[in-house]
């Protein structure tokens, strides 16, 4: 049976939605600090989280079932990043977390799915693999909040800094880079395997990814260059 081909209105509906997701992360690490004080950072932060959110749902919008799955994660992350400034309910903050990260797995997923089945590099599919690789800090940052909260004490902050949703973003970011400042530092076991574990798939996923996308490159550099002879 033939494959059910893919209206060319969807096709250009969803064309440059990766590169529009990129485009708002990018902004948020760019931009972010420059109005720490005009609307507070706490605010900004969480305003970026519910953007991202809101946005990977269009992401996941090609399948039905995907779009029911995100929209069922994405409603309890959402309401547990915005009910701190309500209520204090530890159990909400554990549950939005782990929905948080599932959300995040999901979307990561679907990215490298659409990726893999391209048979061409374009500016879409770099920013695909780009936006996975700031993607899984993201997912990496919920993971260290939801240890911290199940497990308070699970990392030790120098300074002044206090351990929040943004210096856990830091943090993360400075992991999958193996940067490794040492101004924040896992205490606990399972703080140091997550630690270790993004560190190591963040480094195998740019070399894999990199490799990947190279071939390809040259492959269809290769297959222009044989038609035109």
């Amino acid at each position: 049976m033939e494959k059910e081909a893919i209206h060319p209105s969807k096709k250009t509906r969803f064309k440059g939605r990766f590169l529009s997701l990129l485009i708002i992360l990018l902004l948020f690490i760019a931009v972010s600090p420059f109005f720490e004080g005009f609307t507070g950072i706490k605010m900004l932060f969480d305003i970026f989280i519910s953007t991202i959110f809101i946005y990977s749902i269009y992401i996941l919008a090609e399948k039905k079932y995907q779009v029911l799955i995100g929209i069922l994660l994405a409603i309890p992350m959402i309401v547990s990043i915005w009910s701190v400034y309500f209520v204090q309910f530890r159990s909400i903050i554990v549950i939005g977390r782990l929905c948080g990260i599932l959300f995040m797995a999901l979307l990561i997923i679907n990215i490298l799915s659409h990726i893999f089945k391209r048979k061409e590099v374009d500016i879409d599919v770099i920013a695909g693999a780009a936006s996975v690789y700031l993607l899984m800090a993201i997912m990496w940052a919920f993971i260290y909040g939801l240890i911290e909260k199940i497990h308070p004490g699970s990392f030790a902050v120098s300074g002044t800094l206090q351990a929040s949703s943004k210096l856990f973003l830091y943090y993360s970011f400075v992991t999958i880079t193996t940067l490794g400042y040492g101004d924040i530092t896992p205490l606990t076991e399972i703080a140091n395997s997550a630690s270790i574990l993004e560190a190591v798939v963040g480094q195998l996923y740019l070399v894999i990814q990199v490799a990947r996308l190279v071939g390809m490159h040259v492959s269809q550099s290769m297959n222009r260059n044989s038609t035109k002879s």
